[in-house]
């Protein structure tokens, strides 16, 4: 609560007191050694405190898309660096929770841990013969919390909460979002983490939904040795994903792993909607494939597969909140500012009230002079140009009622470290130019999808009128059978008229859906989509020629 109350004070004071005396330049001169020197102390105070405060410098030391190097090189410790716990704690914990010595386990059991976390530790082990052959895998890495996480999760979130409240006194952050709302959505999610049953049906659940995905690959489960304090995964270990220097020993680009794993993670977030919402570098392998060994990967001619660990922070997307996402992939993509601000309102982050003008006006000019410049690129840009751009743009943004929708923390949380990683993989990586050919994919989908879905309605309309005659055929029979009673002397006409609807109606839906379907397909297939918008003149000239002759035969 110090370590808080003290920065936050001082980013008031330099970021906006000064800025208000007319002294921004003053305020800007020591700025990146300020949040240097904090990051150097935070990463003091979160190896000290552990639990909770470790991820939020582990999310912090990824953002290099928007943090300079010298500060996420003070935090890039906390991402494999933490103390680990006396192995004795950890045995008794162990064989508490799986009811059985560890020796009685596994087959072997490795002390030294294969890595410490925030939450837990983790050590390499090997099943029994038994247990192996029922999993189809011996070698594995034994996930166990550590002693009394529980309670150091519940003062960091009370922590958190107490922050939170206080931030949220000042009208400038209250009007943007909830935080004591937000810190609720964090808390539900880190005590789900602190849930290793949890965190198995989650990768269950993720490795199911990627089984047929040969860019990707995720741990089996040993169920038999899983509780929910020890979890038990297969052994996956490989190249860290941040490790570059391995990953060109290994003949891999890491410019190509960049490009993939955001592909790969858009699919999580816009098609899939259960997505990784921890990928930093210490939750992602780059595992080298051999060219003849008949995966899927090597039949694909990759050489490399991205394998994730560490479940325990997954998001669920809604189908509705995900079409909306959708929409403003799409808004971006196309660089479009009406089109990015009115995804925006979809999405929530806008109020309904709120005045948009000048903020399509501000993103229009942020897409045209911006869209296509890389993190590293702004370096070489004016900086007189940058300021007048930055003071304009925040003035939009401090005008404008935004607010962070409820269930949207793990998504922003996830396309940063989108953006993060990528940047750390290749410093000239541009998020605008991976976003345009997977929006371009997604659009050409849902052109499809529509396009479909006329055609399966035209088909059923069509079943449904050829059974039509079949079926007016049998009712006359019955009628001149004597079955059904009738009580006017005018239902054949009646009858006329209604198959005369019915046909018009069956051209009127041909007629409609070849010409959108025409009009969706001639941007990729000139020559079919004109074709489609031809022949939709044929259902309209039925069912104009139709309705004439049905009024004369109704005069």
């Amino acid at each position: 609560m110090r370590f808080a109350t003290r920065y936050m004070v001082e980013n008031w004071w330099f970021e906006l007191f000064l800025p208000r005396l007319g002294l921004t330049r003053f305020a800007a001169r020591g700025r990146t050694r300020r949040w240097q020197r904090m990051a150097r102390n935070f990463f003091v105070l979160a190896t000290d405190l552990g639990g909770l405060m470790i991820k939020v410098g582990q999310y912090l030391s990824s953002r290099l898309d928007v943090l300079p190097p010298p500060v996420t090189k003070e935090l890039e410790g906390l991402q494999d660096a933490v103390a680990p716990e006396d192995f004795r704690a950890i045995r008794a914990l162990a064989e508490r929770e799986l009811g059985m010595p560890l020796e009685r386990a596994f087959a072997a059991f490795q002390e030294a841990p294969l890595a410490a976390a925030s939450l837990g530790q983790a050590h390499r082990a090997t099943l029994t013969p038994e247990a192996a052959a029922d999993v189809g895998f011996a070698d594995v890495v034994v996930k166990v919390q550590r002693p009394g996480i529980e309670r150091i999760v519940d003062i960091d979130l009370a922590a958190l909460r107490k922050v939170a409240a206080r931030l949220n006194r000042v009208s400038l952050v209250s009007k943007r979002v909830d935080l004591p709302a937000l810190a609720e959505e964090f808390a539900t999610t880190s005590l789900e983490e602190v849930d290793y049953l949890h965190e198995a049906g989650n990768a269950e659940r993720f490795g199911d939904q990627l089984a047929d995905d040969d860019r990707v690959a995720t741990p089996g489960i040993a169920w038999e040795r899983t509780a929910r304090r020890v979890l038990t995964l297969q052994d996956v270990s490989a190249i860290k994903i941040s490790d570059l220097d391995a990953l060109r020993a290994a003949g891999i680009d890491p410019a190509e792993v960049a490009v993939e794993f955001a592909d790969v993670m858009f699919d999580q977030l816009f098609v899939d909607g259960f997505f990784h919402g921890d990928a930093h570098p210490g939750n992602i392998f780059v595992t080298p494939v051999r060219r003849d060994d008949g995966s899927a990967a090597a039949e694909a001619g990759r050489g490399w597969v991205l394998t994730f660990v560490d479940f325990g922070m997954m998001g669920s997307i809604p189908d509705g909140l995900r079409r909306d996402l959708r929409g403003f992939l799409i808004a971006v993509a196309s660089r479009d500012g009406r089109r990015l601000v009115e995804s925006m309102r979809e999405l929530g982050v806008l109020l309904p009230s709120a005045d948009t003008r000048e903020l399509e006006r501000t993103m229009s000019a942020l897409f045209n002079r911006f869209g296509g410049v890389a993190f590293t690129d702004l370096q070489d840009v004016d900086p007189r140009e940058l300021r007048a751009f930055a003071n304009e743009f925040g003035a939009t943004i401090r005008a404008l009622p935004f607010q962070l929708p409820e269930n949207f923390l793990l998504v922003i949380r996830a396309v940063s470290l989108i953006s993060g990683l990528c940047s750390t993989l290749d410093p000239r990586f541009n998020i605008w130019n991976a976003v345009e050919p997977y929006a371009d994919r997604l659009l050409r989908d849902e052109r499809g999808g529509i396009v479909r879905s006329f055609a399966d309605e035209a088909a059923s309309t069509l079943a449904i009128t050829a059974r039509l005659p079949r079926r007016l055929d049998g009712l006359v029979t019955r009628l001149q059978d004597g079955e059904v009673a009738v009580e006017t002397p005018r239902l054949d006409a009646r009858i006329g008229r209604l198959e005369r609807a019915v046909s018009r109606l069956v051209s009127a839906l041909l007629f409609f859906g070849l010409l959108l379907g025409g009009v969706l397909l001639r941007p990729d297939d000139d020559v079919l989509g004109t074709v489609l918008m031809g022949v939709s003149a044929l259902p309209l000239a039925h069912v104009l020629l139709s309705g004439l002759a049905g009024a004369r035969s109704g005069r």
